[in-house]
């Protein structure tokens, strides 16, 4: 692998709504999985030794995770930005204060300015205002906040999102479509066709059993588990090896799929302004 650059931590698989796309199969029956607070901690640890850029914490829903705190707290400790990819259902005045850390940046999905529409996607009563109060909340805050607008299903308000994101201060905005991965699955099964491109290319993601992914949409391609190996061993294992030789046939170094890129889970400094010509 190439020089470690941002990495996902799946912490949990805890999620207050069900949306029916959901590629990592959350719900409120979700776990946060056999990775305990001191292995997350080990694994932050281990991002900054190998020169790590940015963690994404995402879930599940992040903010379900008691030790979110703590576990931002040690990224920053280690010199590492930090993203939390986050439903906005709900934010305690605690997590408000951790968010406004320096340092510290939001992402969030939303579907249309409609909650009938928002609603029959994310299964969650009442999330549409929930999560757009805490957008207009986040802008107020002057936190940094970009938000992928996801295409589902047909008929979807998609741009009519946009507008309103705009209106409401959002400055940075991209769609993204569906992934076959999880709950998302409609018509074909789970394979690289749902990838940009770039996993493996100093990204990969950890998920709440320890496993590691080239990417959280590459669910299937498992190359290790940091509870059983530290982290710089599995990115220069030979399973590693091989999927990076099964991704680099599927996209050529230096390009991405233009159907999957920008993606709103992918590297937040990754946007179709920067994305090469497929």
């Amino acid at each position: 692998m190439e020089m470690l650059d941002f990495v996902w931590l799946e912490i949990t698989g805890k999620c207050q709504l069900t949306c029916a796309h959901c590629y990592a199969d959350s719900g409120p029956k979700g776990t946060d999985g056999a990775m305990q607070p001191a292995d997350w901690l080990r694994v932050i640890d281990e991002v900054a030794r190998l020169e790590g850029r940015l963690v994404q914490f995402i879930g599940g829903e992040p903010t379900l995770h008691r030790s979110l705190p703590e576990l931002v707290d040690r990224a920053l400790g280690r010199k590492l930005e930090v993203e939390v990819f986050s439903n906005l259902v709900h934010v305690s005045p605690h997590l408000w204060e951790v968010f406004a850390r320096p340092g510290v940046r939001l992402a969030t999905s939303y579907y249309s300015d409609t909650a009938d529409q928002h609603e029959t996607i994310t299964k969650g009563r009442g999330s549409y205002a929930r999560t757009k109060a805490n957008i207009v909340e986040a802008v107020r805050r002057s936190i940094p906040l970009r938000v992928g607008v996801i295409d589902v299903q047909d008929g979807q308000r998609v741009e009519q999102a946009r507008a309103e994101l705009t209106a409401v201060g959002v400055q940075e905005i991209a769609v993204d479509r569906l992934r076959q991965v999880g709950r998302g699955v409609r018509d074909q099964r789970p394979d690289l066709s749902q990838l940009c491109g770039e996993c493996a290319r100093g990204k990969v993601a950890v998920a709440p059993d320890g496993s590691v992914w080239p990417c959280v949409f590459a669910r299937w391609m498992s190359v290790g588990n940091v509870r059983k190996q530290p982290l710089g061993e599995i990115l220069t294992s030979q399973p590693m090896q091989a999927a990076e030789a099964k991704l680099a046939a599927h996209v050529p170094q230096g390009r991405c799929n233009p159907r999957c890129c920008p993606s709103n889970m992918c590297d937040p400094h990754c946007s179709l302004s920067t994305a090469p010509e497929f």
